[in-house]
């Protein structure tokens, strides 16, 4: 009786040191949320959202979403198959070469993955200040993040999925693609969307690659302006606005940072979710009618 009294108190001292770690966490996110809409909801308007720079922020949210979406057409592939490889068939020196410097790269300072797509694609390749080179710079940031967390995500596939797969026969790549990949989908999906939002943040590598515009710009092979670096063009008196007025522009665009970038989280989450339960569904409707026939 005693020691239930004690292993009770404990359990108890330790679930209240978890949720004061949680709410301390909480504070810092909290606050940085309330200064950046209270700040930044009083400029929102249409005009706001569909003018270029000056007057509004439409180019930056289109240069964004070009920066982002190309970005991850190059770096999102390349790292789900670098986490699939290094979890599945990575067990040797090649696998540990490339966990090795798969852990460097994300360690990597933004700045110094913008200077060496500077150095590579604006400078030696002649390709100047692009959207390319800015989509190439923020790829090579996703591709350490997805790398992880796929990895991560297929090892805690149980073993007995793929031991069964193989023994009736299924080949090792199906096995990975049809039966680990599927069970570990969420987690890919949570690590691209990781990836996602640290890479639509980033100041440090676009100004390098990217630099900015003025104007409307769709053409890859032209500097555009983001989110990001018209923040940080404003907050640094980077333009010919007034300080006050900078200033409340950098805080409207922060706030329309943050919202695509929650939206995007919530929105895939919740897709994922629905499919998940959908599916979970069909499965005990699978199961019931192979019970009933049994």
């Amino acid at each position: 009786m005693r020691g239930y009294k004690l292993r009770k108190r404990i359990d108890t001292i330790a679930s209240l040191l978890a949720i004061g770690c949680v709410l301390a966490a909480l504070v810092p996110l909290v606050s940085i949320l309330w200064e950046v809409v209270s700040n930044g909801v009083a400029v929102l308007s249409w005009d706001f959202l569909t003018n270029r720079t000056a007057t509004g922020i439409g180019n930056a949210i289109l240069g964004s979403l070009q920066l982002v979406m190309y970005a991850s057409f190059m770096g999102l592939p390349v790292g789900i198959l670098t986490g699939i490889y290094i979890s599945e068939f990575g067990s040797n020196k090649v696998g540990s070469t490339v966990r090795f410097f798969n852990d460097v790269m994300a360690n990597f300072p933004s700045i110094v993955v913008g200077l060496l797509v500077y150095a590579a694609i604006v400078a030696y390749l002649n390709v100047g200040f692009s959207i390319v080179a800015g989509s190439a710079a923020l790829a090579i940031i996703m591709i350490p993040i997805v790398a992880s967390t796929t990895e991560e995500s297929l090892k805690m596939v149980p073993n007995s999925l793929r031991e069964g797969a193989l023994a009736l026969g299924v080949p090792r790549w199906k096995t990975v693609m049809k039966v680990v990949l599927s069970n570990g989908r969420s987690g890919v999906i949570t690590g691209a969307l990781l990836a996602i939002a640290r890479s639509a943040g980033e100041t440090a590598p676009l100004i390098l690659t990217a630099l900015f515009s003025t104007f409307w710009t769709t053409s890859l092979t032209e500097p555009t302006a983001a989110l990001p670096t018209l923040i940080f063009n404003y907050a640094m008196g980077n333009s010919q606005l007034t300080v006050d007025e900078a200033m409340r522009q950098a805080w409207g665009a922060a706030l329309v940072l943050i919202i695509l970038v929650l939206s995007l989280n919530v929105s895939v989450r919740l897709l994922s979710v629905r499919r998940f339960k959908k599916r979970g569904k069909e499965a005990k409707t699978w199961r019931a009618k192979l019970s009933l026939r049994s």
